[in-house]
């Protein structure tokens, strides 16, 4: 039997996922966190400096993007930090954050697209599970991506 994709599931494969690359700044990538959440302008220099940064942990912090190739900026992004724990046998934990597609491309499975580069790459590296937290409206798309709800997240920020 011959499975079919619907146009939208199509178009996602069109979207190549890839690493983060310094020059992604400039492609509007501080532009599309902003539509995730507060993130203020962040000078080249402050970005370089964090990037390398976040370089210097390898494969144990993986910020991937997703970019347009006929506008060249970038469309959808997210991150996996590997988590290693004395618990289960000295496993791994991966922790999914910063999940955010453009506003303007939604519908097109780039979400989906997305987790599951970030599950295979926590799976690729010996995670046990993924974790993330989510907002109430997103838990529906999370469900569809295969995750399932478990217990209550609590924060605690720190000043302003």
């Amino acid at each position: 039997m011959e499975t079919t994709k619907s146009s939208t599931e199509e178009e996602a494969f069109e979207f190549e996922v890839r690493k983060l690359e310094i020059s992604d700044k400039r492609k509007g990538f501080v532009e599309l966190l902003q539509q995730l959440t507060v993130c203020d302008s962040i000078s080249d220099e402050a970005f370089d400096r964090r990037f390398e940064e976040v370089a210097e942990y390898g494969d144990d912090h993986l910020i991937c993007v997703v970019e347009d190739r006929d506008s060249g900026r970038i469309i959808a992004t997210g991150s996996v930090l590997i988590e290693k724990k004395f618990i289960r046998n000295c496993g791994k934990v991966g922790h999914i954050e910063d999940v955010v597609v453009d506003s303007n491309i939604r519908g097109k499975h780039l979400g989906r697209k997305m987790i599951g580069f970030l599950c295979d790459h926590a799976r690729a590296m010996g995670c046990y599970k993924v974790i993330l937290d989510c907002s109430s409206d997103n838990v529906a798309f999370y469900e569809r991506c295969g995750f399932k709800r478990k217990e209550i997240q609590m924060v605690n920020y720190f000043g302003s």
